[in-house]
């Protein structure tokens, strides 16, 4: 079997985030976040569940460590809970909060794994939000002091750090389809939600370099390639509109200092009468900062068909064949190919890391225990061909994170979604590698992205 192409010092990893393992919500010191308020209003979780417990990664952390360590991760991704080490977003830090994340740091580097930290994965202190969140302006001052303390308390061991995760979620599914805390449902506040994320990112990044000049900083977005569904103009047309939205619209003011030209008439439309008076001068031109990496979660492509019938309205063709995750995803290894490559020759980011691919699959222990999900480990090993693919294409690509480590809270669809490469037990909380995760293992160890045979 052919070793793969990927570069010898391609970083394998693992993430997770806070809200989706940590459990302990009321320990330690630490207050609601948005998503504590969001789960306990009814109807918000598809299983009527929350993260209070979650996979108790808060009491666990030891023994979870060792479990990476024995599938031989060399970079661990997490985020930190804002509410966890500074409860009322601003002012006091936590002691508590601290000291749990210096135990989980430093026990990553006894073990020889490089932990990667995701400032903002989601959880926003609900303090902050009940005076307007990302809906007010000064929340990105509130953030910038955020990261700035976060980099005082671990910077002199956590060297790689991620400002925000996925803005399109943030803004898109938290403030208008309602899908994810805080649950609003307007387009505006949709759009100023997503411009203070951007706006904080621009701003923290050179106040974290001010504590420690030895750091790599980056932002990780969520891109989807589109494709137009036949070759005629409206599909063509309705693609575009469709990339801008979901890509460019987060892309161009990290990458180019703006927002892209050809969407702005319809932002415009979507805030109303007001337009976008939010966006102050300077605004966008803050966002453009120099970062070291750039992170891509991915997970599947769009295929996109217009409607001559309903201007405006551009209905998502999410499968054009019958492999599809149990989110409903369609399976297509080509996406992020393609996507690893557009953004090289686009954007020109030094380096690209896959910070979040995986997928969904309810596999279980058989009667002896053991859990062999092969639809999961075709899928990464899709994936990691895809990546190799990427770099003889020219993209400067130079890691790789899986989706997830463990089972855990899916958010609105609570429980019922398994991204794990690590099944868990929710009731006992008992943690089982699946055959995807020994295979991984393997593949760290040998640099060998070969599936099995069956």
């Amino acid at each position: 079997m052919a070793k793969s192409q990927l570069p010898k010092d391609f970083l394998w990893g693992a993430a997770t985030s806070s809200y989706q393992i940590e459990g302990a919500v009321k320990e330690g010191g630490r207050l609601p976040s948005i998503w504590d308020k969001f789960c306990y209003e009814p109807g918000r979780i598809e299983d009527g569940t929350n993260g209070d417990e979650a996979c108790d990664h808060y009491h666990r952390w030891e023994a979870d460590l060792d479990l990476m360590k024995s599938l031989n991760l060399k970079a661990y991704r997490f985020s930190i809970a804002w509410p966890r080490v500074m409860p009322k977003g601003t002012g006091a830090i936590n002691p508590d909060g601290v000291k749990f994340y210096n135990n989980l740091i430093d026990g990553l580097l006894k073990r020889g794994i490089e932990p990667w930290v995701t400032l903002y994965h989601w959880d926003l202190p609900l303090a902050l939000d009940e005076h307007g969140g990302w809906l007010n302006r000064e929340v990105v001052d509130q953030f910038t002091a955020y990261a700035r303390e976060m980099v005082k308390l671990f910077g002199d061991r956590v060297k790689h750090w991620i400002t925000h995760n996925e803005p399109w979620c943030v803004s898109h599914l938290g403030y208008r389809t309602g899908e994810h805390a805080p649950g609003l449902k307007d387009s505006r506040k949709a759009y100023i939600a997503a411009h203070h994320v951007l706006m904080s990112h621009g701003k923290a990044v050179p106040a974290m370099r001010e504590v420690h000049k030895d750091l790599h900083i980056g932002i990780t977005l969520n891109l989807c390639p589109a494709y137009p569904a036949s070759g005629s103009t409206i599909d063509a047309e309705a693609t575009k509109k469709f990339d801008g939205e979901f890509n460019r619209w987060y892309l161009d003011p990290v990458f180019k200092g703006q927002y892209p030209e050809d969407m702005l008439p319809f932002a415009s439309k979507d805030c109303g009468p007001q337009g976008m008076d939010f966006v102050k001068p300077g605004d966008t031109a803050m966002m453009n900062v120099a970062t070291d990496f750039f992170g891509i979660n991915y997970y599947s492509r769009a295929v996109i068909r217009g409607d001559e019938h309903a201007p405006g309205q551009l209905p998502r063709t999410l499968s054009q064949s019958e492999e599809v995750t149990d989110m409903g995803w369609e399976i297509s290894p080509k996406g992020l190919e393609d996507v690893l490559v557009r953004v090289q020759n686009d954007y020109h980011p030094q380096k690209i890391y896959v910070t979040e691919n995986g997928c969904a699959y309810a596999d279980g222990p058989d009667a002896k225990g053991s859990i062999a999900d092969q639809r999961r480990l075709t899928y990464l090993a899709d994936h990691f061909k895809a990546a190799e693919n990427a770099i003889a294409r020219g993209a400067k690509l130079a890691g790789f994170f899986v989706w997830s480590l463990f089972d855990n809270f899916e958010w609105a669809f609570g429980y019922k979604k398994r991204f794990g490469i690590v099944w868990v037990d929710y009731e006992t909380q008992e943690r089982i590698p699946k055959s995807s995760a020994l295979w991984y293992a393997n593949v760290i160890k040998n640099h060998d992205i070969t599936p099995p045979r069956d």
